[in-house]
């Protein structure tokens, strides 16, 4: 079963994102309802190991992040 992207949740693409092996992302898939064979946690595991976060997107996987009127121009929030 394809896994759609309109089926995730932001939280379940972070817990993905720190899987180390497939099997552990065969364990949250199966965990949240999904089927993944170990062929497709394999394949999803290679295509995460092609991510690469933009400075704004790692400050905010990080926890950083501005208060709302914040003026620096380096911040996801503007």
């Amino acid at each position: 079963m394809k896994i759609e992207k309109k089926d995730l949740t932001k939280e379940m693409v972070g817990q993905a994102m720190q899987c180390t092996t497939a099997d552990d992302l065969m364990a949250l898939a199966r965990a949240n309802g999904f089927d993944l064979s170990k062929e497709e946690a394999e394949a999803y595991m290679a295509k995460l190991a092609d991510v690469e976060l933009d400075e704004a997107q790692l400050n905010k996987a990080a926890g950083g992040g501005c208060y709302p009127d914040c003026k620096n121009d380096y911040c996801f929030e503007n």
